[in-house]
């Protein structure tokens, strides 16, 4: 409808025409644009992986009707319109969202622009236990990373008889095998490396007492 009214004015009006257009074309991606934005910083680092009870935002440009904000089952799925039930197990949202993409593009549309972000991490927890001054479960954000130094902070700090040399980090893998590291916490503090060793969902940190 723009072209069709600008071809009726005279060469004189050429310019106010292209402004008009560009202003036509501006307010239709706009829109778009911010949601890719609002997407990506909701998104955390690049290398986030999608974990069980995420909240998706799954955005289809100028499909509305197709959006929607999904939470990731503990089966590390989602369901959404027309393609069903989607598999992000192991994916950050940027994979998330070339696969969404994919599938809508298969059978259902032509190019379609899909953005991925999470809106909100599901809770995450760590525990912190023997000779701190709170032991318990520690709360961290996954997109913020948490180091173990930083862990037993949340918890109070070493109290008075702890053994700061022995502290145990104990992980378990997918393949269900437990892997204990003992660490040498005051040697890090020491040698300036409080970033080391970033922690997990559901890491146990023991804190030993020193034998007088």
């Amino acid at each position: 409808m723009a072209l069709r009214v600008c071809f009726r004015f005279f060469l004189p009006m050429n310019i106010r025409c292209l402004a008009f257009l560009l202003y036509f074309l501006a307010s239709a991606f706009v829109p778009f644009l911010a949601i890719g934005n609002n997407a990506e910083a909701g998104s955390g680092l690049d290398d986030y992986v999608i974990q069980p009870g995420d909240l998706l935002q799954v955005q289809i440009f100028q499909e509305d009707d197709l959006t929607r904000a999904v939470r990731v089952t503990q089966g590390n799925s989602i369901t959404l319109p027309l393609i069903g039930a989607v598999n992000v197990a192991g994916l950050t949202p940027r994979q998330a969202q070339d696969l969404i993409r994919g599938w809508y593009d298969r059978d259902y549309l032509v190019n379609p622009q899909v953005n991925v972000g999470v809106t909100e991490y599901a809770p995450r927890t760590l525990n912190v236990m023997g000779a701190v001054n709170s032991p318990g479960v520690v709360q961290f954000p996954q997109e913020e990373g948490l180091t173990l130094v930083d862990a037993i902070a949340r918890a109070g700090s070493f109290n008075r008889f702890a053994d700061r040399r022995k502290v145990k980090l104990s992980r378990t893998g997918k393949n269900g095998r437990t892997v204990t590291e003992v660490i040498d916490v005051d040697e890090l503090m020491e040698n300036g490396i409080n970033d080391s060793w970033p922690l997990q969902r559901d890491d146990v940190i023991f804190v030993p007492e020193r034998i007088f």
